[in-house]
Parts: C-alpha cells; structure tokens; sequence
C-alpha cells in the first residue's frame, strides 16, 4: 500500500450519525476550524446514503474526512451549521438533492430545486417528470444534432 493510501486511511473517521454532533464539536475544539466541503452518496445497491464531510486544521495543515452512513429510507443526521458555518448551504444542497434531514438545521429548504420540485435528483433511482410547470426537462441530444449542422 502506497505512502499516500496509507495515510488517507489515517486521516478518515467513520462516525455514527447519532455520534456526529459530538464529535464535529471535538473536532471543532481539537482546531479543525474549515469546513471544506460536504457531499453524500447514494450507494442504492447497499440502501444507504454516504455523508462525506472534508475538514481542514489551519493551525496543524491537517486534513480529516468524515464519513457517516445513512439509511435511503430515512436519511437523517445532526446539523453542524452552527459548528461551521458554512455548513448551512452545504446542508441544504444535500437535502435538496438526495433528500438528507438535518435535524436541528436554522433555515432547512431547497437550494438548487425550485420550492415545489417533487424528489431529490441526485439519487439514483430518481426518474425525472417530463415537464416542470408546463416547461419540458428534456434537451435534445446535442451530439445528435451535429450532422444536422454539418450541412449549414
């Protein structure tokens, strides 16, 4: 195993979701003071949902990657928005696009999707409606149109 694996695997922590909020504050406290990034990913095949939390030490150049799982059916989790602000958007992009809870979240609503989009498009049995409000979500292929725009 290389130097590099090695150390990623040092540097990840899996945590349960009912562990996380303590556990964000200990991190917090222990100097981990950015909030890089937060993704999920819907492992459908293993029904459940993959929180992924990036957290960068200023003080230490330490990097820590937190990984909590999430049941698809009812993905549910602590909110740290008020540990790192930046929190909050990234929150809402996560329950906007696969439907993840964050329970205690000040302002918890769609970010990207319009108010009243029905399902989370970022899930990947996620079947998109034909039209939204009367306007059509399909595109047509653009490579398919190419040899149409040969024979300008």
């Amino acid at each position: 195993m290389s130097d590099d694996a090695q150390r990623a695997r040092a540097d990840e922590l899996r945590v349960r979701a009912d562990e996380w909020r303590a556990t964000a504050e200990r991190l917090r406290a222990d100097g981990f003071d950015f909030l890089q990034n937060l993704t999920a990913v819907d492992w459908i095949k293993q029904d459940r949902i993959e929180l992924v939390y990036h957290l960068w030490s200023y003080a230490s150049r330490q990097e820590r990657v937190v990984k909590i799982d999430l049941p698809r059916a009812q993905p549910e989790a602590p909110s740290v928005a008020d540990v790192w602000r930046a929190a909050d958007w990234y929150e809402r992009e996560q329950f906007d696009l696969l439907g993840v809870v964050f329970t205690g979240h000040p302002d918890l609503r769609r970010i990207l999707m319009p108010a009243d989009w029905v399902g989370h498009p970022m899930r990947k049995d996620y079947v998109e409606a034909a039209s939204y409000n009367g306007m059509p979500t399909t595109r047509a292929n653009t490579l398919e149109l190419l040899p149409i725009w040969d024979k300008k």
